[in-house]
């Protein structure tokens, strides 16, 4: 497989290009997942950094280790859906429903149960 064949999937020469007040909100999303993943990722090293007094360093090692994977998916996620969504405007399809939603949403449930069940424990 040859290198242009491998950045297709990336290319938005497709098409036509958008309204560019689309292009932009389509942005400030993907900028909105950012900051997501950063308030994550701050979670995670807070976690390695100012718990030690709440948990075991083992624990409190899975929890920072968990944000922070977790922050590099929301990362990953806002970027291929800020591509998926600029390529279906430029082809005038259906902008494709988020997927990185219901992720997001019940990694976040879990953690947060996890800590209330070792908060209470204590």
């Amino acid at each position: 497989m040859n290198s242009t064949r491998r950045l297709r999937w990336w290319s938005l020469d497709k098409g036509e290009a958008p309204d560019p007040r689309f292009t932009l909100a389509n942005e400030r999303t993907f900028l909105a997942w950012i900051r997501t993943a950063l308030a994550l990722l701050a979670g995670g090293i807070a976690m390695e950094a100012f718990a030690n007094t709440l948990f075991s360093p083992a624990v409190r090692l899975g929890l920072a280790v968990a944000l922070i994977v977790l922050a590099m998916g929301v990362s990953a996620g806002a970027c291929l859906r800020w591509l998926r969504i600029e390529q279906a405007m430029r082809e005038d399809r259906p902008i494709p429903p988020p997927f990185q939603i219901p992720v997001l949403s019940l990694m976040v449930a879990m953690v947060t149960l996890l800590l209330a069940v070792l908060l209470l424990s204590s």
